[in-house]
């Protein structure tokens, strides 16, 4: 994770991240179980495959929700029946993004 100064918003009640998970991590449902996550966790965002095989997941809500989704993104061994193998997850904070709604897999 980033320190947490680079965390600071200015909106103590939103947080918003960009996680960028490496591994064996498309075509193994690894999408749907990101937003399944995340819609339990009353996050907005979306869960997309990159061309270099990576998964962008983009996550907005409450700061303690937010933090819970990166814990299960990297979770090693995962805890909570995580589709696929996660070998790394780079995690980029950023401020809140005004109407951004649902969860999508892209």
């Amino acid at each position: 994770m980033s320190d947490p100064e680079s965390r600071d918003s200015g909106r103590p009640d939103l947080e918003r991240v960009t996680v960028f998970v490496r591994g064996h991590v498309q075509g193994v449902g690894f999408r749907w179980w990101t937003r399944s996550r995340a819609l339990e966790l009353g996050l907005v965002g979306h869960a997309r495959n990159l061309d270099d095989g990576r998964v962008e997941v983009l996550a907005q809500g409450p700061p303690a929700a937010v933090d819970t989704l990166v814990r299960l993104l990297q979770d090693q061994p995962s805890t909570s029946r995580r589709p696929g193998r996660v070998t790394g997850a780079v995690c980029q904070y950023a401020a809140p993004i005004d109407g951004l709604t649902g969860f999508r897999e892209r």
